[in-house]
Order: structure tokens, then sequence, then C-alpha cells
């Protein structure tokens, strides 16, 4: 059985190996932990020896699993450097990190790469037995052991419902990672709010039918427009606006009222927020 290897990862996202360096921080290293546990993963990543990162372009972090595996934690593009003196040191890092600060090793500019984001704290590998050499570099074939599917989301309430377009888009298409989420928007009628945070101007809708809100906030995800005139003639005029989209619920309704009393309260909500008149209502 043909296996996969963290290289070949690399390779589909366009990145030689060659230009990479692979780094595992260990768990049981006492400072790495007090670091991980005070969220200083990037930070501590940053503070490294002058010319650690000689001949690499990007560093690949690892957070050591069990044994010798190692879970993919991040990827960074690395720019300069600069010694490791007092002034600079980040804030919030554990006493234990602060000791390490002296001038005589450097703190890396790394920026944060999306490139690789679905599979951050989800893809382990085998780091093999050599677990103390904790750098390696990119060509070192390293087996993919598993890949972890998506956490489900937990819906978290109605009231606090407040997502922008692109979060509406990942609610809408993961319905296994996001299926409290499906039930529970199919199971409701509304009166929402779409809010242009561009401008400010806003929008009243209802939602009922069959699949109730989710149904409806559906069609945006589709047509990032619902089908709405004034929503239509933003982005023709803008036409990547729909992404400063904001989307919220005014009123919650049973499904056991009738598609004209959705309408009834919608209406009123208009007249409330005077939507028609200086917002993206047209009637």
């Amino acid at each position: 059985m043909a296996s996969l290897y963290f290289s070949d990862v690399l390779r589909k996202a366009d990145i030689d190996p060659a230009k990479v360096k692979l780094i595992r921080h260990s768990l049981t290293d006492k400072n790495f932990k007090a670091c991980y546990d005070a969220g200083k993963v990037y930070e501590y990543t940053c503070h490294q020896k002058m010319g650690f990162s000689k001949g690499y372009e990007y560093w690949v972090a690892f957070i050591s699993g069990s044994g010798t595996l190692a879970k993919f934690h991040s990827i960074y593009k690395v720019g300069d450097c600069k010694p490791d003196t007092k002034d600079v040191m980040p804030a919030g890092l554990p006493e234990s990190e602060q000791k390490n600060y002296f001038g005589e090793y450097a703190i890396y500019d790394l920026k944060q790469l999306d490139v690789l984001a679905d599979f951050e704290n989800k893809l382990t590998i085998e780091w093999g037995n050599s677990t103390r050499a904790w750098h390696q570099k990119g060509t070192t074939e390293k087996q993919i052991i598993s890949i972890s599917p998506d956490e489900k989301k937990v819906f978290t309430g109605f009231e606090n419902l407040v997502k922008t377009y692109d979060e509406l888009k990942e609610i809408v298409e993961n319905p296994e990672v996001y299926e409290s989420w499906h039930t529970a928007l199919k199971s409701v009628y509304a009166v929402y709010l779409i809010v242009d945070t561009e401008t400010g101007k806003q929008y009243v809708g209802s939602a009922y039918g069959k699949d109730g809100l989710f149904g409806r906030w559906s069609v945006y995800v589709d047509t990032h427009h619902g089908g709405n005139k004034g929503m239509k003639e933003v982005i023709c005029d803008y036409p990547d606006r729909y992404h400063a989209f904001q989307f919220s619920i005014l009123q919650i309704l049973p499904k056991t009222v009738t598609d004209e009393e959705v309408i009834h309260i919608e209406s009123l909500w208009k007249s409330k927020l005077l939507s028609i008149k200086f917002g993206m209502n047209d009637n």
C-alpha cells in the first residue's frame, strides 16, 4: 500500500520541500510547554539561533504527540531577523522564556501562511526515531499517519448569531461539521437583517417555507444577493461587496405561523429600521 508523505502535501501546495525546515516542538520541554499553555507558540518559534534559517524560505512547525508522532501546527514564510535583546522581547512570555533573551540569539520575522490551513491541528505525521533531531530538512520523508476530520461545531443560539457572508458560507457548505446549526436554522421561520458593513445600509428580509431560515440564507450563499433588487445593485457596482455583508436575526418565529403573518412582521421591522427609505429594501 502506497504511503502519503508530508512532502507530497507541500508539493501539492506548490512549495518546494528543499526550501522548507521542519520543526518539532516537544511538550515534554518545560519551557515550550509553558509557552504553549500561554498561547505563545508563534513567539517561541520566532526565537532561534542566528543562522537557523540559512538556506530555507519556510518553516513548518509541529507539536509533539504520543511517542514519535507530531501534529501539524502551522507554516511560516521566513523574513529578516534581529538580535533577541530585552527591548524587543514580546509581551506576555512565560518567565522561563524571558530568561532566554540576552542578545545572542535572534527573533525571526515569520509570516503565518494559510495555504495549509485545512490541515492545521488535524494532520499527524511520524517524525521518526530521531526525535532528538527536533529540526530537519523538508525533504526528509515524514509519513502521514492520519488526518482528523473537523470537530463538530455546536450551535451557539439565535440571539448570538452574527455572521459575515464568508462565515455563513462555511456553515451552509459543511453540513457534517455544522450539523446542529443546520438543524436549528431549519427549525424556525425568522425576520433577519443584512447589513452592508461598508456603508451601514440595511436590508430586512423574512424566511419561511420548508427549510425555514436555513433555506433562505442558503440562497444568499449561492447567489450573493438572494434575488433582492437593492442588493443586486450594490453588487453590480461593487462585485465583491457581498463579502462585507453581515447576517443576523431580528425575530425568531415558530413554523406554525402563516406566511402572511411572517410578511406582516417583516413589514413592521422595515418601518422600525427605515430600511426602505435609507437601506436596501425597495418595498
